[in-house]
């Protein structure tokens, strides 16, 4: 539970802030270890958009998490312990009421004599990824947190600038698919029914691409809003099964695979972020097994999320992981099943693993790169071959007119 507080603290200054606390006395209790004398205290009531989204937890992301890391790896080589550091980082986020309370939480947890892994899965104010928190554990008991926490750091960030390249990407040519299908749906609905009126005047036979464009003028002159209200109730239901239907999600996924160029792309994205984690985790000294559910769970792809975890159990049986997945029923690429026999043959699973992600990151941008180089000049002939078409079936009977 998270409460909310005025008071003045130690210094004599006046604060308002949160804490969290599992009831209000514990939050009181907490308050006065602090030295902070409360005026008022009680329970933060989520916000309308809280409430709406039915989460109170706060995903952070990818960029934040990743400079939080590398801070306190940076302040823990300095030889600083992780109670001071995280007091130190809280400073640099007082405009971010969020993540300050994540790091007083934190703080506390760590005050009252709990480790640093217990202290971050205990608090519930910012949803923090599953293999952050192993990965943490791990490194804190064989002391190389600093090593870790900056392997992390690196991850994140590269995550972030992946995502943020194929979002920049695709920003163009979604702007002109959707500027061109406005356009397309304008002239339909609005300007050729105006034309379609003098027409009508002349009493003459119309030739075919103009009986075309006028019935899908008229088409969408009388069914433009349902046709609105159709696409957007279509979203809505799309996003809901996507989220409330595994069954559905696993389709969608499995189509998506399956679809030439856009699912090689996809599948090799997912390999990718698939053997760097491994990777990072093999490093870090979690068994090799954990290693596999954990960096599954980091997968979007439901079908290849499954794939793993099930090559994980049959690793428990003994199947080497190289195996499990050759034998499984959903085929990835080949490649990347040698690699793996490979380096298990070899015992160098980790060095592969990261060997691996860089290749199949290399491998993605490369293809992205050539396939909107393809797009740009396919959208503007779309754009200009759609338009083009609408017009000089407009001005075809005003030609034949003329000629005759």
């Amino acid at each position: 539970m998270i409460f909310k507080f005025k008071g003045i603290n130690s210094h004599g200054q006046k604060v308002v802030e949160k804490i969290e606390a599992i009831s209000l006395a514990e939050a009181k209790s907490k308050l006065k270890a602090k030295n902070i004398i409360y005026q008022s205290i009680s329970e933060d009531s989520p916000s309308l958009f809280a409430n709406f989204t039915f989460a109170r937890m706060y995903k952070i992301p990818a960029k934040e998490l990743s400079s939080l890391s590398r801070e306190l790896a940076m302040y823990i080589r300095s030889g600083i312990t992780i109670v001071s550091a995280l007091k130190i980082i809280q400073t640099h986020y007082e405009k971010d009421k969020k993540i300050k309370l994540f790091l007083t939480t934190v703080s506390t947890h760590l005050d009252e004599g709990k480790d640093f892994f217990t202290a971050l899965d205990t608090q519930k104010v910012v949803l923090l990824p599953e293999f952050f928190k192993q990965s943490i554990k791990v490194s804190e008991s064989g002391g190389i947190l600093d090593e870790v926490l900056m392997e992390l750091s690196r991850f994140l960030k590269e995550q972030d600038k992946i995502n943020k390249e194929i979002k920049g990407a695709f920003a163009y040519p979604s702007f002109m698919i959707i500027v061109s299908l406005l356009m397309i749906s304008f002239m339909l609905a609005f300007v050729v029914p105006q034309i379609t009126g003098i027409f009508e005047s002349m009493h003459q036979k119309l030739p075919t691409p103009t009986i075309v464009v006028i019935a899908m003028g008229d088409f969408f002159n009388h069914n433009f809003t349902k046709i609105l209200g159709g696409i957007f109730i279509s979203v809505v239901i799309f996003l809901l099964l996507m989220n409330k239907s595994y069954k559905f999600a696993y389709s969608v996924h499995k189509f998506i695979l399956k679809v030439p160029l856009f699912g090689q792309i996809a599948q090799k994205s997912e390999l990718a972020r698939f053997s760097y984690i491994a990777s990072l985790l093999t490093r870090s000294g979690v068994p090799f097994v954990q290693t596999i559910n954990l960096s599954a769970n980091i997968l979007n792809n439901l079908v290849l999320k499954e794939l793993f975890s099930g090559a994980a159990k049959k690793v428990v049986e003994g199947k080497l992981l190289s195996n499990a997945l050759n034998d499984s029923k959903t085929k990835i690429d080949y490649a990347f099943i040698q690699s793996i026999a490979l380096a298990e043959e070899t015992s160098q699973v980790e060095n592969v693993l990261s060997n691996l992600s860089e290749l199949y990151f290399e491998e993605n941008r490369d293809k992205i790169s050539m396939l909107l180089t393809l797009l740009e000049p396919a959208l503007m002939l779309f754009v200009g071959g759609s338009i083009g078409f609408i017009v000089a079936a407009m001005l075809l009977p005003i030609f034949s007119m003329s000629i005759s």
